[in-house]
């Protein structure tokens, strides 16, 4: 009779276990969302645009002003599927500009609410909406302030205004280095 009861009992822990499992994983998991929906599923840089070095920012907004370089400030909410489909365009734009241009993403639930900001702060160039994208020439100029899911035309566009670059109908089409290629050449 005690066996038969402590069976009974271990049976049912079980089964609560797997209930619970199931539940966590299917009812409460973030694996649910997708990229055309607003539900948090984890940070969308590494997520969809498989770029997990944007985020955080390899520099501030005072150190590029300071440095008097580029920047491409992406206002973004993980929750936001126009900003899930953004991030492949703003890592795409990474590629190219990179290098020469700071990316700096800032996450809007991050911007401390205040009456007013400097324009050394991202939230002095925030509008209230996401995505919005803000590029700023080397010397702190806004050259384009756009919401909503740019194509990479646009931004392309901009950044060739801010490196004095030819136009794009004018110039080689922007291609992106071949990755992990092997080279055969023998050099001296």
């Amino acid at each position: 009779m005690v066996f038969s009861r402590i069976r009974s009992i271990w049976q049912t822990a079980i089964a609560l276990s797997i209930a619970l499992v199931l539940n966590f994983l299917f009812v409460s998991s973030p694996a649910g969302a997708v990229l055309t929906d607003d539900h948090f599923d984890g940070n969308i840089f590494p997520l969809y645009a498989g770029n997990g070095s944007l985020v955080p920012p390899r520099v501030s907004l005072v150190e590029t002003l300071r440095d008097h370089r580029p920047a491409l400030l992406v206002f973004y909410a993980d929750d936001s599927s126009d900003c899930k489909k953004y991030v492949s365009v703003v890592s795409y734009l990474d590629s190219f500009y990179g290098r020469n241009a700071n990316f700096i993403p800032v996450m809007v639930d991050a911007i401390p609410l205040k009456s007013s900001y400097e324009s050394t702060e991202a939230g002095y160039y925030y509008k209230g909406y996401v995505p919005q994208t803000v590029l700023l020439d080397s010397s702190g100029k806004v050259v384009l302030d756009a919401a909503g899911v740019l194509p990479f035309e646009q931004v392309d566009d901009a950044f060739r205004e801010v490196f004095n670059l030819l136009p794009r109908t004018e110039s080689v089409e922007l291609r992106r280095r071949p990755v992990n290629e092997v080279n055969t050449e023998l050099t001296n």
